[in-house]
């Protein structure tokens, strides 16, 4: 069950002229299908448009360095992995409407549904009541996280590794060779090959963004290994 989504409201001193947009926000495909209601997606696509602009800001703001490292650390300040940690600040999954067989295949937990989630609930605010109030959101939740990761070393060790291989013009292709557990805590295994068919590293994670950012890492700690000998 839900928990009563007019509480959002209270936690960041929101006041929605049209109430129908937060709900609408909390509605996932697999609710709307079984009620005959409208899902959170079009506002989810407005959210997301919203986060760039916000972030870009708030990083233009605190990062001098170029436009190469402004967008790319944008990017990983609003991938789905960002999003998903954004969301369970704050417990969002609990308030969201979910379908019956959604709701028992851990759905409140599922990282790409709680970031999709996410985006609706900003894209709601800022449709009713525009930009300011959605600072009332990114201040409490996204800007202190940004801020722990501001100077953290960049993590995405998949970019690295295809920097590093692409001026020999090799090809890098990424695979999952293995899950366990049930939804809510998954468990997978990535392998990253190189020219389709030579094995370079393998990687866990709870995700499978993670187990292919955490394959790549191995691959790239196995070449440097292998320079040094």
């Amino acid at each position: 069950m839900s928990r009563n989504i007019k509480d959002l409201e209270m936690m960041f001193n929101l006041n929605f002229n049209d109430y129908n947009l937060l709900v609408r926000a909390m509605t996932h495909s697999s609710y709307a299908n079984e009620n005959n209601r409208l899902s959170n997606e079009r506002l989810e696509f407005i959210g997301d448009a919203v986060l760039d602009l916000i972030v870009g800001k708030f990083l233009y703001d605190h990062i001098p360095e170029s436009e190469g490292i402004l967008t790319k650390k944008r990017a990983q300040e609003v991938c789905e992995e960002a999003l998903y940690n954004y969301a369970k600040a704050f417990n969002l999954g609990e308030y969201l409407l979910l379908g019956k067989g959604e709701e028992l295949s851990g759905g409140r937990e599922k990282p790409a549904l709680l970031a999709d989630a996410f985006e609706a609930f900003l894209g709601a605010i800022y449709v009713d009541k525009g930009l300011k109030e959605v600072y009332k959101v990114t201040e409490k939740i996204v800007f202190p996280y940004i801020i722990k990761n501001l100077h953290k070393e960049d993590n995405d060790y998949k970019s690295k590794l295809q920097e590093l291989l692409q001026s020999d013009k090799r090809s890098l292709k990424y695979e999952i060779i293995f899950e366990k557990g049930p939804a809510h805590d998954k468990e997978f295994i990535a392998r990253v090959y190189m020219d389709e068919h030579i094995i370079m590293g393998e990687g866990k994670g709870k995700s499978k963004k993670e187990a292919e950012q955490n394959a790549a890492f191995a691959t790239l700690q196995k070449l440097a290994n292998n320079k040094e000998k």
